[in-house]
């Protein structure tokens, strides 16, 4: 019976546990969603952009609560900025200070950093972070990351409102990589293309991108395994694929 008991605990306890977390993550992924960016955050956007809309704005700040989303489901774990404008809002949120540190502690619990990123490439880090966007990205919008037939929000933004210098991405690498552009008469290169995320071919890891590197199952309360490099930014700044948070 002592033994039952003791099972009996054990058991129970780690379910309000595990119920415990998930509140704590549900509660957390409704304040992102929900939550109120400060007045006049997307006025100074406007004076980076001034040809954006409050429409457009809007969709800007629905692209970085998609980007808090990825970071937060992922386990809090290093994701990278795909987009040069939301890259552009998130920065210009640090800036109220206190409103940012509120958000973090009430998004995650502790405070989301701003480190620098790259495209797809030699490093390995920014590169886990790029698939783990694209791939919460890709979850959030009900789009398959290992087959998709369209961009999510945050991928397609700097495409969509014409940002000059910001980073364009397409779905279907085959079909864009190569387009006659009849303007100029020449062959027009897609920069970025969503199905190199699951192509290990540029590091030869998948790191980031799904189960693959373990990040898919997570807990929102689980600490990060990875660093989140220089906050510095080093000699990098924050060019090629924008910025990554993490921590």
């Amino acid at each position: 019976m002592n033994a039952f008991l003791v099972v009996g605990g054990a058991a129970l306890t780690a379910a309000l546990a595990y119920y415990g977390r998930r509140y704590v993550a549900l509660r957390r992924e409704a304040f992102i969603r929900h939550a109120e960016f400060p007045r006049g955050l997307f006025e100074r956007l406007q004076q980076r952009h001034p040809g954006l809309s409050t429409k457009d704005c809007q969709l800007v700040a629905h692209g970085l609560r998609q980007f808090f989303l990825a970071h937060l489901k992922s386990g809090r774990r290093f994701v990278s900025m795909p987009s040069q404008v939301v890259d552009d809002l998130w920065h210009e949120f640090i800036l109220y200070t206190k409103n940012y540190e509120l958000f973090c502690r009430q998004a995650f619990g502790r405070f989301l950093h701003h480190t620098p990123a790259v495209v797809l490439g030699r490093a390995q880090q920014g590169n886990a972070g790029l698939r783990r966007c694209w791939w919460f990205a890709c979850k959030e919008e009900n789009i398959n990351p290992r087959n998709a037939t369209r961009l999510p929000l945050l991928f397609a933004l700097d495409s969509k409102l014409g940002i000059a210098g910001g980073f364009r991405y397409v779905a279907d690498c085959q079909s864009v990589r190569r387009t006659d552009d009849p303007a100029s008469n020449s062959v027009v290169f897609a920069p970025y293309c969503g199905g190199d995320f699951s192509d290990p071919s540029f590091d030869g890891s998948l790191d980031g991108f799904g189960d693959t590197g373990g990040s898919a199952h997570s807990s929102p309360d689980s600490s990060s395994s990875e660093a989140s490099g220089d906050s510095s930014g080093g000699s990098d700044g924050c060019g090629g694929g924008g910025c990554g948070g993490g921590d």
